[in-house]
């Protein structure tokens, strides 16, 4: 190569620190104007631009009704967009509640024996559904008192009697001695319960979930979870003590 070769050949890396140093110039207002004004039909393709733009009619000092319409549809849009995002959180949850719901029906569908049953209702309540204790009281002639699973005799129970006879879920703080039949040793850490009555024809029982948090469990909030959990597990409990011995 010759020495005029040698001179006339581009330098590789003066020519990429020659474009690391090109800066990228700010748009101003009027390069925005002249472009839309070469096309008009910009915002037609971007419809999206036109719900966060302002654009004000000249009234004067009254107020456009043009513009006071196109600001009640921004609002109207703006609250619909948040309750769908609403709806979708609500879709979500329940999708999750089912799932949980599907496999403690399953387990308990699943179950043999009373202790199976217990078993799986402390696994699901306190693991799925953040219940910190469980209590499951059947009426029965022969005493049983095994973990969470308590076998009394329906005379027994006159400091439940309104929790029974209900016939519905109750929620909320329960008076103490309410407390202290239901989850016993427990009694003092569980400040809020959901207790459902167990019916099959009559009371056979009651379930029992305790929170350590006061608010968990609360009056004004829904049972139908509750309510559903309860005629599964009355069928279940009721075929179990009434199936004979092989």
């Amino acid at each position: 190569m010759s020495q005029d070769d040698t001179r006339n050949t581009p330098n590789d890396d003066h020519l990429t620190d020659d474009t690391a140093d090109v800066e990228v110039m700010p748009v101003d207002a009027e390069q925005v104007a002249d472009y839309l004004g070469k096309n008009p039909d910009f915002f037609m393709s971007h419809p999206a631009l036109l719900e966060v733009m302002s654009v004000p009619h000249n009234a004067g000092k009254a107020v456009s009704l043009v513009e006071r319409q196109t600001s009640l549809l921004r609002e109207r849009n703006r609250q619909l967009t948040l309750h769908m995002g609403d709806l979708i959180d609500i879709a979500r949850h329940n999708d999750s509640q089912f799932e949980k719901t599907k496999r403690m029906v399953l387990a308990l569908l699943d179950s043999a024996t009373l202790d199976d049953v217990a078993v799986a209702l402390e696994e699901s309540l306190c693991r799925d559904f953040y219940g910190d204790a469980t209590s499951l009281v059947l009426f029965a002639d022969q005493p049983l008192n095994v973990n969470n699973l308590t076998m009394i005799p329906r005379s027994t129970a006159g400091v439940v009697e309104s929790l029974i006879k209900t016939n519905l879920p109750t929620c909320g703080q329960l008076q103490l001695v309410e407390n202290r039949f239901l989850f016993g040793d427990e009694a003092n850490e569980v400040h809020s319960a959901a207790v459902v009555p167990l019916v099959k024809g009559d009371a056979i029982g009651l379930l029992a979930i305790g929170s350590h948090d006061p608010y968990y469990f609360q009056r004004s909030q829904g049972t139908l979870f509750l309510s559903y959990v309860g005629e599964v597990l009355s069928r279940v409990v009721s075929r179990i003590l009434h199936e004979e011995p092989a």
